[in-house]
């Protein structure tokens, strides 16, 4: 992740933001919404701090093993209620790509930028992964026209508020297309 410093400073931005809403959401929810945002508050705020190091910072080996190391414990959270929903299933692919990023970004980690022609698989395989996601999640956030010709409406309390939480994933995978792009 070695691009243009305003590009870098803004997935910082972005991506800490979207962490910084999460975790505040997680105040108004309960139960499995409250997982749901603390996970996506752990993805944001990791995605930030990495993409701060790759884009500021010179950080110390061992930095990368942290972050595979978090987010395989994330992944690992994961694992079990992945097999109930696929909201689960994608904190398990967002916690093990991740773990993937922080291998590859490693000093030594196998992604160099020059040694090999191509995107290796894997890699490609989270990139069509994401621009799916990316895709379906925009177009679940296009208003649906009521039967009287408007947009549909509804007064939700603001910690409440599904298209919040759905703009926050959009964000994230938004970002990371952005990461895997410049791996």
């Amino acid at each position: 992740m070695h691009g243009p410093a305003m590009s870098d400073w803004l997935l910082v931005a972005l991506c800490g933001a979207t962490g910084a809403y999460c975790l505040a959401r997680m105040r108004s929810c309960s139960g499995e919404a409250r997982k749901a945002a603390g996970g996506e508050a752990l993805m944001g705020f990791g995605m930030a701090a990495m993409a701060m190091s790759a884009a500021v910072l010179t950080v110390p080996e061992w930095a990368w093993t942290v972050y595979a190391a978090v987010f395989g414990a994330a992944a690992l959270h994961a694992l079990w209620p992945a097999r109930r929903g696929t909201h689960h299933l994608h904190h398990l692919v967002g916690s093990l790509a991740m773990v993937y990023m922080a291998v590859a970004m490693a000093p030594g980690g196998g992604h160099t930028g020059h040694s090999s022609p191509g995107v290796p698989l894997l890699t490609g395989a989270l990139l069509v992964y994401y621009t799916v996601y990316v895709l379906r999640s925009g177009v679940r956030l296009m208003p649906v026209p009521s039967p009287a010709g408007g947009a549909a409406t509804a007064t939700i309390a603001s910690g409440a508020r599904p298209e919040l939480a759905l703009a926050c994933r959009l964000t994230m995978g938004i970002a990371m297309l952005a990461m895997l792009l410049a791996l």
